[in-house]
């Protein structure tokens, strides 16, 4: 099976765009928007959309104190869950987590679960899953997650959906700047600098952070640096280009379980490169964006690996009249890299993919807008997968509405799937269909804001290490059903409180995909003074499976305190696991009890 040779099919079907979803910030934060931004940069009303949704702000990622961004997803999402196995750092290779699951649906390594910056792909090239410790807080202006399966927009790996995290960009006229430290428990450091530009039409944003971390456990120690940059040039009233680039460069030590320790080392560096012309017209924009993902990975049990994974995206969106829209477009990437070991050590493998796709709203009878989508995508490997999605929403008035949908998501195996870790070339693609329904209800004003979604997954070709064969097959099916609750409801303009809750019924016992999980968090601001308090409750979570299962129950408690003495200066304390609560995400990877870390953000 070669893989760098190109199918010559010609795809015949359009689908899907690369949709990615937002609300609008409110500056007093008293309404609760409710407007969402696809990728060619439509704004439409959330409730016309069929697909679920949720979005975390730069101030909900500040309230809550994490360092990383995707530690926030656990507490203001649903039906989601990312595994954790000490305070900073996820790692890889063996002991790594970081791992997501969604509905129940998770993988190992993460393949299942699409990240994206700024609309474009972030995952590994030959391991196939992304890479959480490079995904800082401070330089996200908010993320964008597609519960459910969003193949139908992004193709393979977005089967379960689809995080995209929303980068910081210099928006006010002049010059900006922010910086500031913490420092915590088992010597826990962070430091970060941003510097942001504009005059008349460009903008200029960059950023540096450091990270640090003596573990929990002996030879447990973390550090990452990163560095990112962002220009942008607004060459008249209907195009806008955009350039960023990024590296991280990140050193990690693990201990192993504590039923077996043995040291294991990782020293990675990633980056990434993107360029996008967007345009806007009164009926029409979209966008050309070219990106590059490349990195390199040296492991201390001698594994070393270099990879890329770079593509191009082009869709326009169009509107006739007014009460339909479509979008058209195409994709085409590219992804792979060399490792030292495996079927095919020290070869360049790569794969290609190409996708052209078409989808449109109608508005029908002023209540109901009916969606549809088809996407067709060609693997260098597999051939090609048709992707449809069917989607019908009716806003009974403006403050109830009801979505449906109906969509396909599939993921197609890895590099390393097929060549490195019991490899099986003949491997097919898993897939997936998923049907839900949607309840979305707010008060006049929108303070109150409630949705609560059904939802049962149906899916085929799970790949599976079936023991006594010690090579990978298309041994699993899954059938995973459940419901998901979110709620905000800004009680008055100084208290804000957030809760979600969601249930997983499965047919199987699955890795990092808790049974029940809720969350609430209440942040309330006196004067100079703002108090965050958040609970998490964990009901079943299994850390193992075989040779026997162990499920994990337990309940989080934190609490952040920060002051303004000056209108420049917050000074916060943060206390994590107030009730020392004994605990493993990963097995034989206890997480720390009650711990504390301090510090200031100085922005001028």
């Amino acid at each position: 099976m070669t893989l760098n040779k190109y199918p010559l099919a010609i795809l015949l079907f359009f689908i899907s765009s690369p949709i990615t979803f937002s609300q609008n910030a409110v500056s007093d934060s008293i309404k609760l928007s409710e407007i969402v931004v696809t990728g060619s940069k439509t704004e439409i009303s959330r409730k016309i959309v069929p697909l679920s949704l949720s979005q975390i702000s730069s101030q909900d990622i500040e309230n809550s104190g994490q360092i990383n961004v995707l530690q926030t997803l656990n507490s203001f999402v649903p039906g989601i869950f990312v595994t954790e196995r000490s305070l900073l750092g996820f790692g890889v290779g063996t002991g790594g987590s970081g791992s997501i699951s969604m509905r129940g649906i998770s993988s190992s390594p993460n393949t299942s679960v699409l990240v994206l910056i700024d609309g474009h792909p972030q995952y590994q090239g030959i391991f196939g899953h992304p890479l959480p410790d490079a995904y800082v807080a401070s330089d996200v202006e908010k993320v964008e997650i597609i519960r459910g399966p969003a193949s139908i927009l992004y193709g393979s790996n977005a089967m379960a959906g689809v995080i995209n995290m929303i980068t910081k960009k210099q928006t006010a006229e002049g010059l900006m700047s922010s910086w500031g430290a913490s420092f915590g428990s088992y010597n826990t450091q962070k430091f970060y600098g941003t510097l942001g530009y504009k005059k008349d039409k460009w903008n200029v944003f960059v950023s540096a952070n450091h990270d640090q971390t003596d573990g929990i456990r002996a030879n447990t120690d973390f550090n990452i640096s990163n560095g990112y940059s962002k220009v942008g040039y607004e060459m008249n009233k209907h195009f806008n280009l955009n350039a960023d680039f990024n590296i991280a460069q990140y050193n990690a030590n693990d201990n192993g379980p504590i039923q077996n320790p043995a040291l294991f080392n990782i020293d990675i560096t990633r980056g990434k490169a993107a360029l996008s012309l967007d345009n806007k017209f009164e009926n029409a924009d979209g966008s050309f964006k070219i990106y590059h993902n490349f990195g390199e990975h040296i492991l201390s049990d001698g594994f070393q690996s270099t990879d890329r994974n770079s593509g191009l995206m082009l869709f326009e969106t169009f509107r006739f009249f007014g009460s339909n829209s479509i979008t058209v477009g195409a994709d085409f990437k590219q992804y792979g890299g060399t490792a030292n070991r495996g079927l095919a050590a020290n070869q360049l493998k790569t794969v290609n993919e190409l996708a052209l796709y078409a989808y449109t709203q109608q508005l029908l009878f002023k209540k109901m807008t009916l969606s549809a989508g088809l996407r067709l995508e060609n693997n260098s490997v597999y051939g090609n997968e048709l992707i449809p999605l069917l989607g019908l929403s009716y806003v009974c008035n403006s403050n109830t509405s009801f979505k449906a949908s109906v969509s396909k998501g599939f993921r197609s195996p890895t590099i390393m799937e097929m060549y490195l870790y019991a490899p099986n070339a003949d491997l097919l693609p898993e897939r997936m269909m998923n049907y839900e329904i949607s309840w979305l209800q707010s008060v006049p004003g929108n303070k109150l804001q409630l949705e609560l979604t059904a939802f049962a997954v149906n899916g085929e070709n799970l790949i599976q290490i079936v023991p006594p064969v010690t090579m990978r097959q298309n041994a699993g099916t899954f059938s995973n059903k459940g419901i998901e609750f979110s709620g905000k409801y800004l009680i008055n303009k100084s208290l804000m409180i957030h809760a979600n809750y969601s249930f997983v019924d499965l047919d199987k016992s699955v890795l990092a995909a808790p049974r029940q999980q809720a969350n609430l968090s209440v942040n309330y601001n006196y004067k100079i003074w703002n108090f965050n308090l958040s609970a998490q409750h964990i009901d079943q979570l299994y850390t193992r499976i075989l040779p026997t299962e162990v499920a994990e129950s337990y309940t989080l408690l934190n609490a952040r305190v920060s002051v303004k003495p000056l209108k420049m200066l917050d000074i916060f304390v943060m206390a994590n696991n107030l009730l020392s609560q004994q605990y493993e995400i990963n097995y034989g990877y206890p997480m720390p009890g009650t711990y504390f870390n301090a510090g200031f953000n100085v922005r001028y």
